[in-house]
């Protein structure tokens, strides 16, 4: 979510259909947090209940939570380092640690240590130009790094700025004019930023939409003049670097996890479709397997219509779907009655 400057710490995961929550993660990969800058923030614009009844509601306010922020976990890596540094003394020394304490511990601060020490990377919801300027100079300034910028759709007016930075650049292929934010969005953002020299990636933020990747990569060829391999890049080598896993996935090579999707066309071209989808060697996906199977779920499903028609017809009893657990009043002190759950225990569902 993009609601807060500072959110959540992020686990980069591999979709790896079946598995577990842990067996989803992305072993050995760094550490990332999302910050967020604009609107979803600020919230000044928002007719929802409570939308704009906090802090910060203006852009200068955003920049300032990142400056108290930091300040704060400057002052907390201190006070940890002084602690560290009295005790080894105390250790080295062999007297008793009495009367030596340790500071509290705050784990929005540890994570916060974390980006100073290059142990955690961001990633920022971002769109207009004066508020990433405004955070690469904070970042300067405070001695961290942007390690992404998403969306980032005025990034062609600040590619030199963040080139400059250090940061690599996210964004949607062709959006724009959906928000007073993007009004000045151009599908060329891509290009410009590649062209200026940056780490460019195309993303999807949308369900639906991040299965077809490689068709929104496309659209730099139009947009920007892009070659067929430059666009490719955008959806694979390219958001590798930024995750910093380019020495697991993003390209084929040899020592690499085998993460390989076969297409029956070019894969820049609408009409490809996947053949097969390969994940840490594994085929995932067979498109020759998943069409007979489909063949067989359809058959399936029609026998027991047939069936479940043939029954009905026959004058077999019904039973309307019925939820597995129902609501009952039972009648307590005073007079007064109490809603309570009943959970029906012999649902084999339960």
């Amino acid at each position: 979510m993009a609601a807060n400057p500072i959110g959540g710490q992020s686990q980069l995961i591999k979709l790896r259909w079946g598995a577990n929550a842990e067996d989803l993660k992305f072993n050995g990969a760094d550490g990332f947090i999302k910050f967020a800058l604009g609107e979803n923030v600020k919230r000044s614009n928002f007719n929802i209940p409570g939308g704009n009844t906090r802090y910060p509601d203006t852009r200068m306010g955003v920049e300032q939570v990142f400056v108290d922020a930091f300040t704060r976990a400057k002052d907390y890596q201190k006070e940890w380092d002084a602690y560290n540094s009295e005790k080894e003394k105390l250790v080295k020394a062999k007297k008793p640690l009495t009367g030596l304490n340790a500071p509290r511990k705050d784990l929005e601060l540890e994570a916060l240590v974390e980006i100073l020490n290059n142990k955690r990377f961001i990633t920022c919801h971002s769109y207009v130009q004066s508020e990433i300027t405004g955070l690469i100079e904070v970042a300067d300034r405070m001695g961290f790094k942007v390690n992404t910028f998403t969306h980032i759709l005025e990034g062609y007016k600040v590619a030199d700025k963040m080139l400059k930075h250090g940061a690599n650049a996210s964004t949607f292929s062709d959006w724009w004019a959906y928000k007073v934010e993007v009004e000045d969005a151009i599908p060329y953002n891509a290009a410009i930023l590649h062209k200026t020299g940056l780490n460019v990636a195309i993303n999807s933020d949308d369900a639906e939409m991040a299965r077809r990747l490689n068709q929104e990569a496309a659209k730099t060829m139009k947009y920007g003049g892009l070659s067929a391999e430059e666009a490719l890049n955008l959806v694979t080598i390219n958001p590798a670097k930024m995750l910093h896993v380019a020495d697991k996935v993003g390209s084929i090579k040899v020592g690499k996890d085998a993460d390989v999707v076969v297409w029956s066309d070019s894969p820049v071209s609408i009409y490809a479709k996947s053949l097969f989808t390969i994940v840490d060697g594994t085929v995932y996906f067979d498109r020759e397997k998943d069409e007979q199977m489909q063949k067989e779920v359809a058959l399936e499903k029609a026998r027991l219509i047939k069936k479940l028609i043939g029954e009905k017809r026959s004058g077999s009893f019904t039973v309307p779907p019925m939820p597995t657990y129902s609501i009952m009043h039972t009648c307590s002190e005073h007079g007064h009655s109490h809603g309570m759950l009943v959970i029906d225990t012999d649902d084999a569902n339960y």
